[in-house]
């Protein structure tokens, strides 16, 4: 079954109305929309973000599920870059999702364009967890998310103003979209933080540091787009089974969850990928990200060549 939407409560707008005035306005609420065309589970509200009622705040423990959203100041970097993070707070029992957050997710959609001298972002994602229900897998975090963000100023020597709006999923029993908002400023030196330098420790390693000897994928088409089989060469890096996420940086590729085996010294992951046309496509190797994760624990292999 997909996600469903609990029934909104009065601590949410939509599209900054008051639910109480649409209640009489909107005879029933079509809620999700299957994206037939990507063969997907992801849904998303007909028309409407759901955000927090009231001026837009660094704050938002009013939201179901949401304990308290925080922007992070953080640091300059060597390189001249302000390290700075999301910091949010769920309330017991309750996650969120990571950038691929499978099927029976929602992935989280960013919006910086009302900041201002702000040239780039580099997200820094802390390895995520899978969750298993009913035969279908997620990928996200559970009770806290706290995720660096690595901004670059358009000119270093005046503050970067930063006005982010996120499109999230949180859940529990059930799931819900929200809209959460940050803003801050951030210039000079800044200082250390240890939320920041904990979440930084929880990245994937590296192909080097997880011992990944090789790893190649091969394509083969299928009816409406292609088979991906990824071989890596690689040790065990922690115990327990080994989920395998495939990613392209074609966002309108859809893809499955990948089924994962031993043989012998190497994993052996296969995924199917769907394209917008749904027919095969050429695969562009050096977009696709290998992504293994294994009791809070990963490794993020960028690139997949063929063998």
């Amino acid at each position: 079954m997909p996600p469903r939407l609990k029934p909104l409560h009065r601590a949410i707008c939509v599209n900054g109305e008051p639910l109480a005035e649409l209640r009489r306005k909107v005879i029933s609420f079509g809620g999700l929309m299957r994206l037939t065309a990507l063969m997907t589970l992801r849904y998303v509200l007909f028309a409407a973000l759901i955000t927090l009622c009231g001026p837009v705040l660094a704050q938002s423990s009013e939201t179901d599920g949401v304990a308290s959203v925080l922007f992070r100041s953080g640091w300059q970097t060597t390189s001249g870059t302000q390290m700075t993070a999301l910091d949010l707070q769920l309330q017991p029992g309750w996650k969120t999702y990571w950038r691929a957050p499978g099927d029976a997710g929602m992935p989280p959609q960013f919006d910086w364009t009302a900041s201002e001298n702000l040239q780039s972002v580099r997200l820094h994602w802390p390895t995520p967890a899978v969750f298993d229900l009913n035969g279908l897998r997620s990928i996200g975090y559970h009770d806290a998310l706290i995720l660096p963000m690595e901004l670059t100023a358009v000119d270093p020597s005046l503050p970067i103003q930063v006005r982010l709006s996120v499109q999230m999923g949180v859940c529990k029993d059930i799931c819900m979209p929200a809209t959460i908002r940050v803003t801050g400023e951030v210039s000079g030196a800044g200082a250390g933080d240890l939320q920041i330098t904990g979440a930084l420790a929880a990245r994937p390693m590296t192909p080097g540091e997880a011992g990944v000897a090789a790893a190649h994928c091969s394509a083969a088409p299928i009816k409406d787009g292609l088979q991906v089989t990824a071989r890596l060469d690689m040790p065990r890096f922690a115990g327990g089974d080994e989920a395998v996420v495939f990613e392209t940086n074609d966002r309108t590729v859809w893809v499955s969850e990948a089924a994962a085996e031993r043989v012998g010294g190497a994993l052996i992951a296969v995924s199917d990928m769907v394209g917008p046309t749904g027919a095969p496509f050429a695969l562009e190797r050096q977009g696709v990200t290998v992504t293994v994760i294994a009791q809070g624990r990963s490794v993020e292999i960028k690139g997949c060549p063929a063998p």
